[in-house]
C-alpha cells in the first residue's frame, strides 16, 4: 500500500533526454522522455492494444510510436494515429502523469491529476546559494521495502555499527535520542558534546580539536529523508539556530521512491556550507556518501528478507520510537486517501 497523492522522484533531470526511459513507481510502469521544448513527459508504459511497453517503441518528434503495430500517442496520452485504419478507437489512450522538475530531479505525481500541485514539492533552503557546495548525488537501487530505508534514516544510532569508518564516532552508540513529531513527519535528533570528529567529516571542518555534533534525522511524507549534520567547536554546540561562525553544516537530502513491495529507488544529494567551487571535495563527498549508502544497502536487504520470511516474532527497541511513529502517520494518511 502506497500513498498516491504526492510527488515522488522518477529520475534525475540529466538522465532524461529525447530517448525512452522506463521506470516503475509504486508498482506502476511508466515511460519518461523529454519533449523537444525541454519539458519531461511521463506516460503509462503499455500500449492499449497488446500491452507492449511503449518504452520498446520510438520517438517521432514528441510523438511516441509503439514498436509492435505503430500506434502513436501524443504527450497527453491520446492516440493520434492507428496504422491500417482511419478510425481511432476512443479507448486508445494511455495515462499521462503530471511531471515537475525541481532541484535537479524529475518529480512524478502518482495520484489524482486534479490534486497535483508543484508547491507541495519540498523546499530546499540555500539551494542556489553561491556560498554553499553541492554534490552531484546519485541513485541507488535497493532490494528492500522503502519503509526499511526510512526506518534506517530515522535511526542515528545505527552509524556506530554500520558506518564505523565513515559517520561513526564516540557517542553515536550510547547518547540518548530526542523525538519531535509533526503532522507530516518526525525528527529524531541528539547533540553529542566534546567528541572526536568522525572520519568522513574530519577533513572538511574549518577548526581543530574536538567538536559538538548534532545528528538530525528527519522523514516527511511520503518518503523524503533529511539528514542534517552540524559540527561546531567543542563548547559552542547545543543550539542549531545560533551557530558558531566556524560550524560545518552538511544536509543530505534523500528521496525514497517505492518501486514495489520489495524494491526501492534511492535518490540523494548533499548540500554543505563550505567550499562551493571545490570539485574535488564535492566528488569525495559524493563517493563517501555512496560508500556509506552501500553499507546501509547491505544491511537493509538482509533485514528485508529476515522480516519478510521471519519464523519468530521480532521486537522493537526504544530507538525505534521515531520510525514507529512515522509508520503510524503514513498508515493514517493512506487510509484517509482511500476513504476520500
Amino acid at each position: 500500500m502506497f500513498l498516491k497523492n504526492c510527488w515522488y522522484v522518477g529520475a534525475r533531470s540529466h538522465d532524461i533526454g529525447q530517448t525512452l526511459v522506463p521506470r516503475t513507481l509504486l508498482t506502476e510502469k511508466l515511460v519518461l522522455y523529454r519533449r523537444q521544448d525541454g519539458h519531461v513527459v511521463a506516460l503509462e508504459d503499455a500500449c492499449p492494444h497488446r500491452k507492449l511497453p511503449l518504452s520498446k517503441g520510438r520517438l517521432l518528434g514528441d510523438v511516441l510510436e509503439c514498436g509492435y503495430h505503430g500506434m502513436q500517442f501524443d504527450c497527453s496520452g491520446s492516440c493520434v494515429a492507428v496504422p491500417t485504419q482511419s478510425r481511432i478507437p476512443p479507448q486508445a489512450r494511455v495515462r499521462a502523469y503530471p511531471v515537475a522538475e525541481k532541484w535537479g530531479l524529475v518529480w512524478v505525481w502518482m495520484g489524482d491529476v486534479d490534486q497535483a500541485d508543484e508547491s507541495k514539492i519540498i523546499e530546499i533552503p540555500n539551494y542556489g546559494n553561491p556560498d554553499w557546495g553541492l554534490t552531484a548525488g546519485g541513485m541507488l537501487e535497493i532490494d528492500c521495502h522503502y519503509l526499511w530505508v526510512t526506518d534506517n534514516l530515522l535511526d542515528p544510532s545505527h552509524v556506530a555499527w554500520v558506518h564505523q569508518t565513515s559517520f561513526g564516532s564516540p557517542g553515536t552508540g550510547d547518547t540518548p535520542l530526542e523525538t519531535q513529531s509533526f503532522d507530516d513527519g518526525v525528527i529524531v535528533s541528539r547533540w553529542m558534546f566534546d567528541k572526536p570528529l568522525p572520519p568522513y567529516y574530519a577533513p572538511l571542518v574549518k577548526f581543530e580539536g574536538n567538536c559538538d555534533r548534532l545528528q538530525h534525522y528527519e522523514v516527511r511524507i511520503p518518503s523524503i529523508c533529511i539528514n542534517r549534520s552540524i559540527f561546531t567547536p567543542a563548547g559552542t554546540g547545543g543550539d542549531a539556530e545560533a551557530l558558531d561562525p566556524k560550524a560545518y553544516v552538511m544536509v543530505s537530502y534523500n528521496f525514497m521512491t517505492p518501486v514495489d513491495e520489495d524494491h526501492t529507488d534511492y535518490y540523494w544529494f548533499q548540500h554543505y556550507n563550505t567550499d562551493p567551487d571545490d570539485v574535488e571535495i564535492a566528488t569525495r563527498l559524493n563517493e563517501g556518501a555512496e560508500m556509506a549508502f552501500n553499507e546501509d544497502r547491505n544491511i537493509l536487504e538482509a533485514v528485508h528478507l529476515g522480516m519478510k520470511f521471519k519464523t519468530t516474532r521480532n521486537i522493537n527497541l526504544g530507538l525505534d520510537a521515531g520510525s514507529l511513529y512515522y509508520r503510524r502517520l503514513l498508515d493514517k494518511a493512506i487510509t484517509a486517501e482511500q476513504i476520500a
